[in-house]
């Protein structure tokens, strides 16, 4: 039995780094989950510890939260305006309907047009764009990282 759970702890962190990248899929919380199923082992629930699984779920959290989050505030800091980060945050929820590419598109297209609103220049709005741009893919390193991370847990407590 633990052969396959550990099969199946496997399979789901090769599916949470597909999540990183795959925006329908959540990425961190499906790595977790390759923890938890770790912990019902027989041979290796003493290598996870639930402090362990908690500080994980945590971390998780945050990410998810960060997700939406950095790319609002790459268009923030690359000079874009309320309306911009606003646009940005419209274009992601519409984007989300648009998959795969809606989600790096629809910040951008939302950012783009927020400060077209706004009335900013060509340059800067253009800028502004990238920036939620920028965020997405600064968003994507944090999950790979944390993936990546759990991954290593996971590899430590079964050798």
């Amino acid at each position: 039995m633990d052969v396959f759970l550990i099969i199946i702890g496997a399979i789901c962190l090769v599916i949470g780094f597909l999540g990183c990248i795959v925006p329908f899929l959540p990425g961190p919380p499906i790595s977790w989950v390759a923890l938890l199923i770790l912990k019902f082992t027989t041979q290796f629930r003493e290598r996870i510890s639930w402090e362990l699984l908690w500080i994980w779920a945590a971390v998780v959290i945050v990410v998810l939260i960060l997700d939406y989050i950095v790319p609002i505030w790459g268009t923030k800091k690359m000079g874009g305006s309320s309306l911009g980060a606003w646009g940005a945050t419209f274009g992601m929820i519409a984007g989300l309907f648009f998959m795969p590419w809606g989600i790096i598109l629809g910040p951008f297209l939302g950012a783009l047009a927020g400060e077209t609103l706004n009335g900013t220049n060509r340059q800067g709005t253009l800028k502004a764009a990238w920036g939620s741009v920028l965020g997405f893919f600064l968003s994507t390193g944090i999950k790979l990282i944390v993936c990546g991370l759990i991954t290593a847990n996971f590899i430590r407590a079964i050798l």
